[in-house]
């Protein structure tokens, strides 16, 4: 049997060719992770017309939201941790490497801008550092003690969380820095595409949608990416509009650095307050201010209670 011919005939792992032409399956301790796995919808992909694969990706991407929403309630616990730690002034870190990683900087450079906090208030710890958020820097994922040091640089306290992404639930890095984090007494969220993680044990929380095999086998940016980002955006989104950051669905607390943000923060003022849109400057309102609301999260605001202040 040749190695195409075998394509129909995989279980999980690919055939790989001897020297006499048998087939052989390799041996790992990450063969068994279904984020390694084989799909069988797309043995053939390499030979597949363009429009069939933009059908595949459709297909299996429908597979994302049932795996999340399987999740909801999981989700729902860890915005009520997140949320805990915003009231009593902790912070948020989410750590990763590789996607993982970039999609935990995402979420912490999105967060001033959008809900006006400060930049400590939620930060992202990267494998490889800065420069691996542009480039790969492939092998910095497996130094579990340089994940150990950076939470350690952080000096954490219970009143923190950090978040642990990793899609394969093995990375070294996010490892070292949850097993630091756990000795500090902070809170720890772990979100990975691998339900069977003995860190569930390990940890306050798992949040794990599983996504099944990825379409090109191994390439977690796919699936996995898509559904760790999914989970990312309601943690954050949801605890920032229970912790007072939104008025109904509007970001009262944008910070204003460009003409579109000032053009929005001019027009929520005249939603909120009646205004009309020129009248909207006239109260002081300077460019470089944030828009926040004077009442507390838990009272009724009303057009008179909006108040300025610049940041």
């Amino acid at each position: 049997m040749t190695p195409l011919a075998a394509r129909s005939n995989v279980r999980g792992l690919p055939a790989l060719p001897c020297g006499d032409g048998t087939l052989m399956t390799t041996q790992s301790k990450w063969e068994a992770l279904p984020t390694e796995a084989i799909n069988p919808a797309s043995l053939a992909i390499d030979k597949t017309p363009v429009s069939e694969i933009v059908d595949m990706v459709i297909n299996e991407d429908r597979k994302v939201i049932a795996a999340v929403q399987k999740e909801k309630e999981r989700i729902a616990h860890g915005v009520e941790i997140i949320s805990q730690v915003l009231r009593k002034g902790g912070r948020i870190i989410f750590i990763g490497a590789g996607t993982s990683g970039r999609l935990g900087v995402v979420e912490a450079s999105e967060m001033p801008p959008t809900f006006g906090t400060a930049p400590n208030t939620v930060q992202a710890i990267m494998a490889g550092g800065q420069e691996a958020v542009f480039r790969a820097k492939e092998g910095v994922e497996d130094n579990y003690e340089e994940g150990a040091r950076s939470i350690s640089r952080l000096r954490l306290s219970q009143r923190d969380v950090v978040i642990g992404v990793s899609a394969s639930g093995m990375t070294p890095f996010v490892r070292g820095g949850l097993t630091r984090a756990r000795k500090a007494g902070a809170k720890i969220i772990f979100i990975t595409c691998w339900p069977g993680s003995e860190l569930q044990n390990f940890v306050d929380l798992q949040i794990a949608p599983a996504v099944g095999p990825e379409l090109i086998a191994g390439s977690t940016r796919l699936k996995a990416g898509t559904a760790t980002k999914m989970v990312l955006n309601m943690l954050t989104t949801i605890s920032m509009i229970k912790f007072g950051k939104t008025y109904g669905n509007l970001m009262v607390d944008v910070q204003t650095g460009s003409e579109k943000l000032k053009d929005r923060a001019r027009r929520i003022i005249v939603g909120v307050t009646g205004l009309t849109y020129t009248a909207g400057f006239g109260w002081g309102y300077e460019p470089t201010s944030g828009i926040i609301k004077a009442n507390t999260p838990d009272t009724e605001v009303d057009p008179d209670g909006v108040a300025f202040n610049t940041y």
